[in-house]
């Protein structure tokens, strides 16, 4: 069976804050497996707040936004759900979406999304 490709396309929400504005980017813009082998896809950020949560969405054909998994800056336990985990490097300021096994259904577009919590560190 011939590979699948996947569109990976990263934005941030943009929120009220600090001065600072927090930035997510996009490290590749599309990943291509054979069917059945797992998907990495990047996802690195900027932010002066101590906690934020940061989020993978996948976007269907019907433009619908689905989200897939969380993590959430505090947890040093990375997240997963069914076939989405992720790996979480926060001293990096990066945030990977693993798809174990991937299928058909996997092609598409996926965001990558940061929401700023708190008060900005000193």
């Amino acid at each position: 069976m011939p590979p699948r490709s996947l569109l990976c396309v990263l934005v941030a929400l943009a929120l009220s804050g600090c001065n600072v504005a927090q930035k997510v980017t996009q490290v590749q813009s599309t990943a291509s497996r054979q069917e059945g082998e797992d998907i990495t896809l990047d996802c690195s950020y900027e932010t002066s707040y101590v906690t934020y949560y940061l989020f993978w969405y996948k976007q269907l054909l019907s433009r619908e936004m689905v989200f897939l998994i969380h993590q959430i800056s505090s947890s040093t336990a990375e997240k997963r759900s069914g076939r989405y985990s992720v790996v979480f490097q926060k001293s990096l300021k990066s945030i990977s979406l693993v798809i174990s096994a991937s299928q058909p259904e996997d092609s598409g577009k996926y965001f990558c999304a940061l929401k700023e919590l708190t008060q900005c560190s000193k």
